[in-house]
């Protein structure tokens, strides 16, 4: 969820990283506002959730807190990105499991979402990658 176009083309790439690894297409959906991506999530229960801070009606802090405290909790991981590092602190309040000031990296984050869903046993990682 980003209103912001770059943002949104960051994420492609992120995207598009994780599919290369896993040798599939992925199924992606993006949100207009943070009140849309919650009601998508509770009910599509995706993998992975992305939201940028900057969204209107709802931004990511939001939430990821309504995801985390919903009666039936999200356990998925989240992503924030954020627009500042001094919220860092907000994004680890909300249950992010990972948070990047934008510009992000979206290697950094494929990097990071590849590992975070591999410990989650979502993903197979190959004997060479696992630590």
């Amino acid at each position: 969820m980003s209103p912001d176009p770059r943002t949104r083309e960051l994420m492609a790439l992120t995207i598009r990283s994780i599919e290369r690894r896993l040798g599939e297409d992925l199924r992606f959906r993006a949100a207009a506002n943070g009140e849309l991506a919650l009601r998508a999530a509770l009910r599509d229960r995706p993998e992975i959730v992305v939201a940028d801070e900057l969204a209107s009606r709802m931004g990511a802090f939001a939430l990821a807190r309504s995801l985390r405290d919903a009666q039936d909790p999200y356990t998925g991981v989240i992503v924030v990105l954020l627009e500042r590092t001094h919220d860092a602190w907000l994004a680890s309040w909300s249950g992010a499991d990972a948070w990047y000031v934008k510009p992000a990296d979206p290697f950094a984050v494929a990097d990071r979402l590849w590992d975070l869903l591999g410990a989650r046993g979502l993903v197979h990682q190959p004997e060479e990658e696992r630590v």
